[in-house]
């Protein structure tokens, strides 16, 4: 008779010290902590706290970065080419997109970043940032609006978007596009984050729930997100991510958590807004930007996310 072990392996790992960023339901065996040496993250909880406002008021912006090292550039009303830095306390005028934009996709580092698509026209233009300035990077393949994009700028991926509503998907190298798999649910307005090997796209127009997850060639669907919504933010990888704010109304303020498998309620925005930008991870995350109405923001909040590990114990 087979083992449970023989079916489905070994599922509680045996590690030496504890792992730095578990995810919600992990367990693992610490064999250097003797009899309390097994242990579990039961919960995983954040909080919001106000950041230093952007420069320039806006919404439909590309974000990239993270936390302490963050990147914003586009953005409307009106349409501007306007590029700032954040530092972890505050953010700092640097040099212009070429080409003045909003709705449009992001990617990268803060010295290393993407930015693609976006109105007006609908375009297809991508853009290189160094840490100082704007290029001139490879076109898209399909001009497109309101896209989302993960990954680096010499691993970039481009996904969704319109008009008309769109599932194609793109991959940058560097240099240049090439089409990769196409989602499932073609959307526009929707979020994004990961890798061009493991992305996630969640939310869009029209309004959906729907979650997809790309393995570097097809995308698969994953777990719903709660509140179906479009014009998010997002951030993370592709098993630990946010989904933070959308519409329609009442989900401004509201965040969601993903593991991998399922989202989890977060802690709320505490200035609702959609159609923000957003940059970092579920531990040291970044929302900045947005409109509450016709008009942007200037508005910036910063995400500190931390787990609760329980230890089991026998009796």
């Amino acid at each position: 008779m087979s083992t449970f072990k023989e079916i489905r392996g070994t599922l509680i790992k045996s590690v030496s010290s504890d792992p730095a960023n578990p995810v919600l339901g992990e367990m693992w065996y610490n064999s250097t902590t003797g009899s309390q040496a097994l242990k579990g993250v039961v919960s995983i909880t954040g909080q919001w706290s106000s950041g230093g406002n952007l420069g320039t008021a806006r919404y439909n912006l590309g974000g990239a970065g993270t936390l302490t090292a963050g990147l914003a550039f586009g953005g409307r009303e009106p349409y501007v080419a306007d590029t700032e830095e954040y530092n972890g306390t505050s953010w700092s005028e640097q040099n212009n997109l070429a080409t003045a934009r909003a709705q449009l996709g992001g990617a990268g580092t803060q010295t290393a970043a993407l930015a693609f698509g976006g109105t007006p026209p609908t375009s297809n233009l991508t853009e290189e940032y160094d840490g100082s300035s704007w290029t001139n990077g490879g076109t898209l393949a399909l001009a497109r609006r309101l896209l989302s994009g993960a990954g680096t700028q010499t691993a970039g991926l481009a996904f969704g978007g319109g008009p008309p509503n769109t599932g194609s998907t793109e991959e940058y190298g560097g240099t240049s596009w090439t089409s990769g798999g196409a989602l499932t649910d073609a959307r526009r307005g929707l979020a994004g984050c990961g890798t061009q090997t493991a992305g996630l796209a969640f939310g869009g127009i029209p309004t959906t729930a729907a979650v997809e997850e790309y393995d570097g060639s097809s995308w698969t669907n994953g777990g719903a997100i709660s509140n179906s919504r479009g014009y998010l933010g997002g951030l993370g990888i592709q098993t630990s991510a946010l989904a933070i704010s959308g519409l329609p109304s009442p989900n401004a303020t509201l965040v969601e958590q993903y593991d991998g498998t399922s989202w989890t309620s977060q802690s709320t925005l505490a200035t609702g807004r959609a159609e923000g930008g957003a940059a970092g991870t579920t531990s040291a995350g970044l929302y900045f930007g947005g409109a509450p109405g016709p008009a942007g923001v200037v508005t910036t909040e910063e995400f500190t996310g931390g787990t609760i590990t329980q230890t089991f114990t026998t009796s």
